[in-house]
């Protein structure tokens, strides 16, 4: 083997192992990372009456693990509405969503809506079983607020779409809104890092298309056409899962969460199958 050919094979094998170090230390870094790529939270603590809520009161909850939760607590000053239970998405803090309680509240609706613990006032950090024993403290606030024949309506927002369809199979509720929802979070970051193997690293995947099928209760759902964050693709593929389904209502629009015109159009889906 010539002298050029012998230094062609070690540049070669010399550029694979720089490939592949590379290579491992992002992977390794994105692994070690990924909560804080997944979750943005705010933490700062937010008074409903600031955000333009003076119905709403700052509450705490205690989990079952010991975290102390902040919710907003809007009581339903009408007989027969629901109780909306809302989980947030992944950024920000319940202030950034002020607009959307009034709208379930407005027919005289309760609602609240839980801040994540590690975000806006709430302790300890996210995770997923983290957010599912939050949604468990949440729920069972509200059943023992209400009477047994009220209804509690789970709403879920980007990543609180699969812990709403989760504990839908856990406790029992009337209906879940969905607002770009997903099949589970693996199926998204997968698509957004193809180059690794994010199947086999991440923590915390969400699958929410696991749990769609023991979902029995109707469930009306939303998402943008042009979702930056969540493709269309994977609300389409988790829809498809639930055996009491309404029409996926499509938002033409770029926007994640839905528009507050998209929001509105699928709580007027909901109320006009369910009224009082």
């Amino acid at each position: 083997m010539s002298h050029t050919m012998n230094r062609f094979i070690r540049r070669s094998i010399r550029l694979f192992l720089v490939a592949a170090c590379t290579y491992l230390a992002i992977g390794g870094a994105l692994f070690g990372c990924q909560r804080d790529l997944l979750y943005h939270p705010d933490t700062s603590l937010a008074d409903p009456a600031d955000a333009g809520l003076p119905n709403a009161a700052l509450e705490h909850l205690k989990t079952a693990d010991g975290e102390d939760l902040v919710v907003w607590w809007i009581a339903p000053s009408a007989p027969g509405k629901p109780v909306f239970l809302y989980f947030h998405g992944n950024g920000g803090n319940l202030s950034y969503r002020p607009k959307r309680f009034a709208l379930l509240s407005e027919d005289g609706a309760g609602v609240m809506a839980v801040s994540w613990r590690g975000y806006g006032g709430s302790t300890g950090s996210p995770s997923e079983e983290g957010l599912m024993e939050d949604a468990r403290a949440a729920y069972a606030s509200v059943r023992a607020r209400i009477d047994q024949q009220q209804r509690i309506v789970l709403v879920g927002e980007s990543l609180g779409t699969g812990v709403a369809i989760k504990l839908a199979t856990e406790v029992p509720v009337a209906a879940l809104i969905l607002d770009s929802g997903y099949s589970s979070i693996a199926d998204v970051a997968a698509d957004k890092f193809p180059w690794l193997p994010v199947r086999l690293l991440i923590q915390d995947e969400f699958r929410a298309d696991l749990a769609a099928a023991n979902v029995r209760v109707p469930v009306f759902q939303v998402h943008c056409t042009d979702d930056p964050v969540i493709p269309l693709v994977f609300g389409r593929r988790l829809h498809q899962l639930f055996p009491n389904r309404r029409d996926l209502i499509e938002v033409p629009a770029r926007c994640h969460p839905v528009s507050p015109s998209g929001f509105e159009a699928v709580v007027k889906q909901f109320r006009a199958e369910t009224p009082d």
